[in-house]
């Protein structure tokens, strides 16, 4: 950890991964699109996210965070997930059909997120490793911080902040129009919230999606996602129960390699193509992941694949 980061002269490895499933196994094709249940399944948990709100909107703080850690947390995550999916288009058949549902489930997360998630996303995607277009990366300022235990505990418990504030010194952009449109909304919900069900109530949802960012067993798949856990490999699939509160996003390796498959389809990906996958290092916990990453002296901020810029090394 104290050498820094690793760094390859290699592309990212999903398009070349791409090419040769694609190139084997073509009926995998038949897997993109969206997925039907996806918009449904979202509209639930804004109801039920809001329900909880309002009956939480005269409860003592101590039920209020127990409930946003248990169960708010959990559904805010999911959200977070789902805004996720919708960033690939992977609930309608039309981008702004997706891009307008992303606003509606972003309500419940209580703080502007769906169109800047987007655009950094795609970005992860297309510069996996890309220090200075992959936000996903640590900063060289977070990995010297995260050689010291106690801070690495404190910045796991913040992940929320890191992620939120990184793009701000690693890629700074001017907002455009659906992020303002996104503020909008958001704005006038949170006051709708606080006029109607009161200071708790709008205070329980940015909560949730604070406390489950942080020491949350599901928080775990942002550490598992692309540290490196074996030297070489720089994404990780977890194929275990979390996943189906999490929209799969467990499955990792496939997800990059075909952004172009719902979660829901991704396991089905995995059964047609094992040889891609089963040589692969797997998380078998996300919880035991955080852990790890909190008390193994091998792992860090360090512990990340970076690459230099396409143009730079062509």
């Amino acid at each position: 950890m104290g050498a820094g980061f690793s760094w390859s002269e290699e592309r990212e490895p999903h398009a070349e991964r791409r090419r040769r499933l694609l190139e084997r196994y073509p009926q995998v094709k038949e897997l993109y699109g969206p997925c039907p249940r996806t918009k449904w399944v979202c509209a639930g948990l804004v109801l039920t996210q809001l329900g909880l709100a309002y009956a939480l909107r005269d409860a003592p703080w101590w039920a209020l965070l127990l409930v946003a850690y248990g169960v708010g947390g959990v559904i805010n995550q999911a959200l977070l997930l789902a805004i996720h999916e919708l960033s690939h288009n992977l609930a309608f058949k039309k981008p702004l059909y997706n891009r307008a549902f992303a606003l509606f489930v972003n309500l419940p997360v209580g703080v502007p997120v769906a169109e800047t998630f987007r655009y950094y996303h795609l970005l992860h995607h297309t510069h996996q490793g890309d220090g200075e277009l992959d936000t996903d990366l640590p900063t060289e300022l977070e990995a010297r911080l995260l050689a010291n235990r106690a801070l690495r505990l404190l910045w796991l418990a913040g992940q929320g902040l890191a992620y939120g504030l990184r793009p701000l010194f690693v890629h700074p952009k001017r907002p455009d129009a659906g992020e303002l449109l996104n503020l909008a909304l958001q704005l006038a919900f949170n006051v709708a919230i606080f006029y109607f069900w009161g200071g708790k109530a709008l205070a329980y949802l940015p909560i949730s999606s604070l406390i489950v960012m942080g020491l949350h067993p599901i928080a775990g798949h942002y550490i598992s996602e692309h540290y490196v856990f074996r030297a070489g490999q720089e994404t990780y699939s977890y194929y275990g129960p979390l996943n189906w509160l999490a929209f799969h996003v467990g499955y990792h390796n496939e997800h990059h390699d075909l952004p172009y498959i719902p979660g829901s389809r991704l396991a089905r990906l995995r059964a047609i193509a094992p040889e891609f996958y089963d040589t692969l290092y797997v998380h078998t916990s996300w919880t035991s992941t955080l852990w790890r990453f909190m008390t193994e002296p091998d792992l860090g901020g360090y512990s990340r694949i970076k690459r230099r810029r396409a143009r730079a090394r062509a």
